[in-house]
């Protein structure tokens, strides 16, 4: 009878320790998968059967060029339009009042549009100078690089090309600058690559517009050119495209120019091309 009693408490205790391991489990594989669906945006593929279907499955020049015949196909705003635009794409999804100021990051009153200490101004990310193109319709108003930017900091960055370095840009949200380069905060890194990239693809001396390309030099001045192309390729990895850049990049396509920029659906595409 000992025996048999022995052999009745283990065989409670083992099932008593299975139980218990497989709630364990649970608790320990639950904190990753929450985390990650948490931080990891959802990469839009959505497009990839329609939108992109010409582009799909190539590389090179050959991405390059079909990606560039399919952004092309665009509405395009009046400069004075883009003022408008930008409290929609920009919107501070915690304030609707309010917009995200690119630069600083500060969420900033949508009335507060002007030029004055204090307001929000139009940012070209690919500056305006290099190329010529100033305001006009087309590069100049192209919504997928146009930001909200407090008007002190878009000052500092001014015509400069992007790099790493520099000292810090008051207000400009951990922004840094020096001499001929601008170095955005960490988490808009990524987005300003891909807005430089996007241009690039979008305007190659069509439309009467500049060939814009992407070296890897800064103080290009007047050029068509922006730099630094190995700088911006390293942002491009280490900031990926958050649900924030997601959701502007949907808002354009739907609401404004009905186009995309295939840098925020498709990030791999940057090494493909350069």
């Amino acid at each position: 009878m000992l025996a048999i009693r022995t052999r009745r408490r283990k065989a409670a205790a083992l099932a008593t320790a299975a139980v218990l391991a497989a709630l364990a489990t649970p608790s320990l594989t639950a904190s990753p998968a929450t985390a990650t669906t948490a931080t990891t945006p959802t990469t839009t593929t959505d497009y990839d059967e329609t939108y992109y279907k010409d582009a799909i499955g190539k590389t090179g020049t050959g991405l390059e060029s079909s990606l560039h015949t399919i952004i092309s196909d665009q509405t395009k705003l009046s400069y004075s339009a883009v003022w408008d635009a930008l409290k929609a794409t920009d919107e501070d999804p915690d304030n609707s009042g309010n917009v995200i100021l690119l630069y600083s990051g500060v969420s900033r009153s949508k009335s507060l549009n002007g030029g004055d200490s204090g307001d929000w101004n139009r940012e070209h990310t690919w500056a305006k100078s290099h190329g010529d193109f100033g305001t006009a319709t087309g590069p100049g108003t192209d919504l997928h690089h146009l930001r909200p930017s407090d008007v002190g900091v878009n000052g500092v960055r001014g015509n400069k090309d992007f790099d790493n370095g520099g000292s810090a840009v008051s207000e400009g949200g951990g922004s840094l600058t020096d001499s001929d380069s601008f170095e955005p905060r960490d988490s808009v890194k990524g987005d300003v690559a891909r807005m430089i990239f996007y241009m690039a693809v979008r305007y190659e001396g069509g439309d009467g517009f500049p060939d814009l390309e992407v070296n890897d030099q800064v103080d290009n001045g007047s050029n068509p050119y922006i730099g630094k192309l190995s700088v911006l390729k390293a942002w491009n990895d280490e900031d990926p495209p958050d649900a924030f850049e997601e959701h502007r990049n949907q808002v354009v396509y739907d609401d404004y120019q009905h186009n995309r920029n295939p840098f925020i659906d498709h990030p791999e595409w940057v090494d493909s091309i350069w």
